[in-house]
């Protein structure tokens, strides 16, 4: 009896627990790389030359792999929507473009830390752009995992009956990390 009360008060309020909770994780995620923008906007102010001479950006790289991530929130948004109509084959698919594009995005990332001329302890510079890019990539490690969590659900049958508050909070979350990139990739490589 308690349950049924429950849900029909969730239902009438349309609170769900799972959302509210990774709205709440994601203020918290927010304030976390806000505090690494405002380290490294106050080190670049009391820094000359900023960047230090020497360092080169692969820009049109990052712009690619920019786009690609960008992308990829439009994926998860169409398997969100084929879930939502009850098409598992739909969400597994999307899902799995999902994936390929944010594992090419972390791919890309990797091969960039490869060719830089800077590294963590050269400056200022080297330790914000390697403590905000290496923290974004964990990011999208975390939402590649969640991604194959989806997929594993989705053969489960989880998704069902319209029960897609779970892909909705990874949705959130992706987009989110997203949001993130599109801020870093304006502050490393067009703000400079």
């Amino acid at each position: 009896m308690a349950q049924v009360s429950t849900s029909a008060a969730q239902h009438r309020s349309g609170a769900s627990p799972i959302l509210f909770g990774t709205i709440l994780f994601l203020a918290s995620e927010l304030l976390f790389f806000g505090g690494l923008f405002g380290a490294y906007y106050a080190l670049r102010a009391q820094t000359t030359p900023w960047p230090p001479d020497g360092v080169e950006l692969g820009t049109v790289l990052a712009a690619i792999a920019t786009t690609l991530l960008v992308a990829s929130s439009g994926t998860f948004h169409l398997g969100l929507v084929a879930a939502r109509r009850e098409r598992l084959g739909g969400l597994r698919v999307w899902t799995g473009v999902t994936l390929a594009l944010g594992a090419t995005f972390l791919g890309i990332q990797i091969y960039d830390y490869l060719r830089l001329t800077f590294e963590v302890s050269s400056s200022a510079y080297g330790t914000m752009y390697y403590a905000m890019t290496g923290l974004h990539g964990l990011h999208v490690l975390a939402g590649l995992v969640l991604m194959l969590i989806v997929l594993g659900r989705s053969m489960q049958g989880a998704y069902r009956g319209g029960n897609v508050d779970g892909l909705h909070a990874v949705g959130y979350y992706w987009h989110f990390v997203d949001v993130v990139w599109i801020a870093l990739f304006a502050t490393l490589f067009m703000v400079r």
